[in-house]
């Protein structure tokens, strides 16, 4: 799954996210913006939270949890290495830190909390950590180029930039770049619920998902054999990918709808222009202002 230079410019959904009872799971980290609402609970390797970000249930997190100012966590938290906790959040169960906490002034715990390594009572998530926070999951799957632009975007407000020539430390060389699962991410100001995963942003989805609620978005791809339980609904394209079904419709206003083969659509699609592979199904009734198409072949576009 390709990143730009800024990793919060849509919402993202990597392979083999599911969501289990109301549990968001997969196996890289979760990124959530600023003042977004998660209505479920969060597994994941990684947590990393902005400001005023509210969970509607646990996080699990195998590796670091970080939440900035503000955040409100309905269960429990439970971290498998560091945690870093922003001044004024609130959890509504226990915190348990295997690692060491770092912890901000007036944190509300209600179950009380333990940690095995170091406590510290701080603000330890200013957006400047955040930030680097962002620098570190790009690295991580193997985006220098990325983590490089937006580690030059933060340096050239800076007081003076690195000489010409002097390495930086985000240069990574390609041999040597670390991989693992994509992340999760949420973009700023995201609604996700077991109703309806809201965002103004484009939207992706990688293949072998399993997810309930319906799809708002800009523009959304779905990739391959996945289970959408809802309808999509876009602005602009959609593109429904090989093998996957969704239980609902699919609406554009002013986009194109493309159809993969194997495909199925347990509802009505409605668009400008219409794609539809002949080995794909839509058992509802079809509605295309525009163009309607019936192919042979089909090549799926991804940004």
């Amino acid at each position: 799954m390709p990143l730009r230079s800024d990793p919060l410019d849509r919402l993202a959904v990597p392979d083999g996210t599911t969501v289990e009872e109301r549990d968001l799971v997969t196996a890289g980290d979760v990124v959530v913006g600023g003042q977004s609402t998660v209505e479920f609970g969060v597994r994941g390797r990684g947590v990393v939270a902005g400001e005023r970000v509210t969970f509607g249930g646990d996080i699990e997190a195998e590796a670091d949890c970080r939440l900035d100012m503000w955040c409100d966590v309905a269960g429990n938290v439970l971290v498998g290495e560091d945690a870093y906790i922003g001044e004024r959040t609130h959890i509504g169960g226990q915190l348990m830190v295997s690692g060491d906490l770092d912890i901000g002034d007036d944190v509300d715990i209600e179950r009380g909390f333990e940690a095995n390594g170091w406590i510290v009572i701080r603000n330890p998530m200013p957006t400047i950590t955040f930030f680097f926070v962002y620098l570190s999951h790009l690295l991580r799957i193997g985006e220098e180029e990325a983590a490089q632009d937006a580690a030059n975007e933060l340096l050239s407000d800076d007081e003076g930039d690195e000489s010409e020539g002097e390495e930086s430390d985000a240069d990574v060389d390609d041999a040597d770049a670390p991989t693992g699962p994509a992340p999760l991410v949420i973009p700023r100001g995201a609604s996700v619920s077991d109703d309806a995963w809201r965002v103004s942003t484009p939207a992706f989805v990688g293949d072998d998902c399993r997810i309930h609620g319906n799809l708002r978005a800009a523009s959304l791809d779905v990739g391959e054999d996945n289970n959408v339980f809802g309808s999509l609904r876009a602005k602009g394209d959609i593109t429904v990918g090989e093998g996957t079904r969704i239980h609902g419709d699919v609406t554009t206003r002013k986009g194109t709808v493309r159809i993969a083969p194997g495909a199925e659509v347990l509802g009505d699609v409605a668009c400008e222009d219409l794609s539809l592979h002949d080995d794909a199904a839509v058992d509802g009734a079809i509605r295309a202002r525009g163009e309607m198409s019936i192919v042979r072949e089909f090549a799926r576009e991804i940004e």
